[in-house]
């Protein structure tokens, strides 16, 4: 499992020109791994969710030759998340390095935190 900045995950989200210039190359899956309630406060655009509870029964929704990038609040879930993936045969797994909490703060000051 590799770690993935706030700032990294930003520049392999934006739009650009030169395709495969990010850490996976085309776009990640975002795969959010928390409670309900928590993904309705706040989520980066696009993400996926699928509460870490879940993941074991939904496995086979995810592609394990995507590039997956799991988020929680602070990045302890997710890394578990991305453990389990990287033992079943997933190929490029990121972990969000401080979570949803550190994209706020980082990346994008306006969403809300909690």
């Amino acid at each position: 499992m590799r770690e993935i900045r706030p700032e990294q995950l930003a520049a392999w989200l934006a739009p650009s020109d030169a395709a495969g210039s990010a850490p996976g190359g085309a776009a990640p899956l975002l795969l959010d791994v928390r409670e309900h309630w928590e993904y309705a406060l706040c989520a980066l655009p696009g993400s996926t969710h699928v509460p870490m509870r879940e993941i074991p029964a939904r496995l086979h929704e995810l592609d394990p030759a995507a590039a997956i990038v799991c988020v929680c609040h602070h990045g302890v879930r997710s890394a578990q998340v991305a453990m389990f993936l990287e033992h079943r045969g997933f190929d490029a797994v990121f972990n969000l390095t401080g979570g949803i909490d550190a994209w706020a703060r980082r990346v994008d000051p306006s969403m809300p935190t909690y």
